[in-house]
């Protein structure tokens, strides 16, 4: 039996071109700069988002980390969402790690944070405060049905923090499936943000690794702080080389997995006791809530035994996600499962 896993797009197995890259790959001591790979990988990923320069580190985790380490000193202030993942999901790394206050606001159904909030979050000149430093928005928003944020939003955000003097930092996980959905490309939604972080090891497939992007003199200050957190490596062009694959070949085939999210909640739709909104899948993230006398963690345990593992998102609510490896008979096979399992209840 073939397991089926819709938990995440961090499953996603490194394809026969990665692997094959990786074991020929180029490799010299990244940490003094002399891997090849490496520095080929950040290079590419600069040039997509039209940034000066580029860091590999090894989690998207890191490198929001290492974000607000160069961003923002001790007790300085972040306006970030309330949904975010690097307010809820990074382990309070910028608070324990560097003394930096989150200001938590509204995330609105479309991963938004509305301008007027963003207005009202930045501190003014007073003793007692914190100063803001920094705005952060995620592109796509994961807790949020893996919403794009468009480059319209992106630009209006941008007006409000250089009117006052701050700077931007875009959580872009799942930059390229933002980019895919709006039909744009990922330098357009960077355009209008200081600094800019995307995973290869999501929808992009690489076995590890994600990118921060920015000024040249900001990456050299991140390059630091990567060192500080424990994050130089050294022989990295192995796993680079897999990036760069990643990079070239994987960021266009996106939309196979939208198209497969979008037949996924179809179908959802359809089984009775379950509550989905189909119009706000827009990328390969899909939530629903259960509305009869399961529990997700119930749901999860049936399933499995079938061979789809799905991922629990609260009491009722369950995430599925789709990716490479997923294919529209895979769907197709998980509808059928979670139909039984929930109508047999």
């Amino acid at each position: 039996m073939k397991r089926i896993d819709l938990r995440s797009d961090t499953v996603t197995l490194p394809t026969p071109q990665m692997r094959a890259a990786m074991a020929t790959a180029e490799v010299g001591d990244d940490v003094f700069g002399e891997d090849p790979t490496v520095n080929r990988l950040e290079e590419m990923a600069a040039a997509l988002m039209h940034k000066d320069a580029a860091l590999f580190v090894a989690s998207g985790t890191m490198a929001n980390l290492v974000a607000f380490l160069t961003h923002c000193g001790r007790g300085d202030e972040v306006i970030v969402g309330d949904k975010a993942h690097s307010f809820i999901n990074e382990v309070g790394g910028m608070a324990a790690l560097g003394g930096i206050h989150p200001r938590a606001i509204p995330n609105q159904p479309d991963g938004t944070l509305a301008l007027a909030d963003i207005q009202n979050a930045i501190r003014g000149d007073n003793v007692h405060w914190p100063r803001t430093r920094l705005i952060a928005l995620e592109n796509t928003h994961n807790a949020c049905y893996g919403a794009p944020l468009t480059p319209a939003y992106h630009r209006a955000v941008s007006e409000i923090a250089r009117a006052r003097g701050i700077r931007v930092h875009t959580d872009g996980a799942r930059i390229f499936n933002a980019a895919v959905a709006l039909g744009v490309s990922a330098a357009e939604l960077a355009q209008h943000t200081d600094t800019i972080s995307f995973c290869l090891s999501k929808g992009l497939s690489a076995p590890v690794g994600s990118l921060l992007c920015g000024p040249r003199e900001f990456i050299a200050e991140a390059r630091r702080n990567r060192k500080m957190v424990g994050g130089g490596m050294r022989q990295a062009g192995v796993i680079a080389a897999a990036g760069m694959v990643a990079l070239e070949t994987m960021i266009e085939r996106l939309a196979d997995d939208h198209a497969n999210a979008r037949h996924l909640a179809q179908g959802l739709a359809e089984i009775p006791g379950i509550a989905l909104d189909v119009a706000r899948v827009q990328t390969n993230i899909v939530f629903f809530d259960l509305t009869n006398h399961l529990t997700a963690q119930q749901l999860a345990e049936r399933t499995a035994r079938d061979g789809v593992l799905i991922g629990v998102a609260g009491t009722q609510r369950i995430r599925v996600v789709t990716h490479y490896g997923i294919e529209r008979a895979d769907v197709d096979t998980a509808l059928a499962v979670i139909r039984r399992a929930v109508v047999s209840g």
